[in-house]
């Protein structure tokens, strides 16, 4: 039951990217909801058979205090429907911590769950292809596959970058990174495609990122991809609709001295909210309600939907994820450290303009930095009980190469 259980979390990080385009109705919801539930069926009568159940880690805890917040909130929220519709959805998503930290057993695990991730990411950004090559003649700027909103599809396809090249480095031979390494291209394409300003803004953040750790992990694939971008660049300009740049360009301005798409407008109201009750929040779900903006928007904001939800307390447990994310991403080293603080950095800053906490793809996010620095600090602890001075963290391809040199 375990080996099946762990093949669906496989099947759950797949379909995370793309998982609004595949939806069964209820009571079933989306792919990815669906993959959730049958990780849970599959683990929970394995775990009371074996008899035993993995220690918990601080993301874990932090998660399940949040989600313990969100729940007594229900007895003053304001939106009591909501409210109820938004913990189902937080049950599924935090649960997703501890599905990674209990399945994930070894490095190759880690990798199969990186691989998965980007795999589906791919998808996404083909079914965003698809969607631009059927809408084309439309005279529409933004394109995006069935089921997702534009920045949702960037901050997913932004996500995958770093995880690319940190898998790029280490797959064995040309092919596999080759075929790993084509996602950088088409998730590019599928980013200027969606035409999200700040879904550019982190993804030249996470293609810095990448550009680092290629040059620092493989050259060859750093140079590969140096003498390729003028053929990409020239190709996306040919591809994408010269509206899309148009929209694209109007990012600077918008930060200087716009509304970021009135955006400014909806953190005004969500402060005033706070104000009014800046304790316990309005409760979960109940940021429509109590902003007295229009049902379509959102906070787009990760802090100031859960004070305004959650009071003090909410925003107190979230910046405790926050910090201890950064805390595990400073214990990993090499690769590992460079891709998923990448990754770390592109979450957060997706959070200032959207929020994420609702989203599976941020507690996957979160299960696998917490699994890395778990896997660190277990074969730091084997190494040192057999006599070695390097783990076998540091002799796999996701150390960095002078640690591979070394032994």
């Amino acid at each position: 039951m375990r080996r099946a259980a762990w093949v669906l979390l496989l099947v759950v990080a797949f379909a995370i990217p793309w998982e609004y385009s595949l939806d069964f109705g209820e009571p079933f919801g989306n792919v990815a909801r669906v993959a959730v539930i049958g990780v849970l069926l599959a683990l929970i009568p394995a775990i009371l058979n074996e008899g035993r159940l993995r220690m918990p880690g601080a993301l874990p805890v932090l998660g399940v205090m949040l989600l313990v917040w969100f729940c007594l909130s229900c007895f003053w929220t304001v939106d009591m429907d909501e409210s109820l519709r938004q913990l189902r959805g937080y049950f599924q998503e935090i649960v997703i911590v501890w599905l990674v930290w209990e399945l994930v057993d070894s490095l190759r695990d880690l990798r199969w769950l990186l691989r998965s991730y980007v795999a589906g990411a791919a998808v996404l950004a083909v079914l965003t292809v698809l969607n631009f090559v059927s809408a084309a003649r439309t005279g529409q700027v933004r394109f995006v596959a069935e089921g997702h909103d534009p920045n949702d599809v960037a901050r997913l396809l932004d996500l995958a970058f770093p995880l690319t090249a940190l898998l790029v480095g280490s797959e064995s031979g040309w092919p596999r990174k080759l075929v790993t390494g084509a996602y950088f291209p088409l998730g590019m394409l599928g980013i200027l495609l969606t035409g999200s300003r700040s879904g550019l803004v982190s993804a030249t953040i996470a293609l810095c990122a990448c550009a680092a750790l290629l040059f620092y992990n493989n050259r060859r694939a750093f140079f590969a991809g140096l003498f390729a971008l003028p053929v990409l660049l020239a190709s996306a300009w040919v591809i994408v609709p010269l509206q899309t740049f148009v929209r694209l360009a109007t990012l600077p301005s918008e930060l200087m001295g716009g509304d970021l798409n009135q955006r400014s407008e909806i953190w005004a109201a969500g402060w005033q909210a706070f104000v009014r009750a800046p304790f316990c929040g309005y409760g979960v779900g109940s940021f429509v309600a109590a902003a007295g903006v229009a049902p379509i928007d959102t906070a787009h904001n990760t802090m100031l939907v859960l004070v305004v939800e959650g009071g003090v307390i909410a925003l107190l447990i979230g910046s405790l994820l926050a910090v201890f994310a950064v805390a595990l991403v400073l214990q990993l080293r090499g690769s590992v450290r460079i891709a998923l603080g990448a990754a770390l950095l592109v979450w957060m800053v997706s959070s200032l303009v959207g929020t994420v906490q609702e989203n599976r793809a941020t507690w996957l996010l979160l299960g696998i930095l917490a699994v890395a620095a778990r896997l660190l600090g277990e074969d730091a602890a084997v190494a040192s009980a057999a006599g070695r001075r390097d783990s076998r963290l540091a002799r796999t391809t996701f150390a960095p190469p002078v640690a591979r040199e070394s032994v």
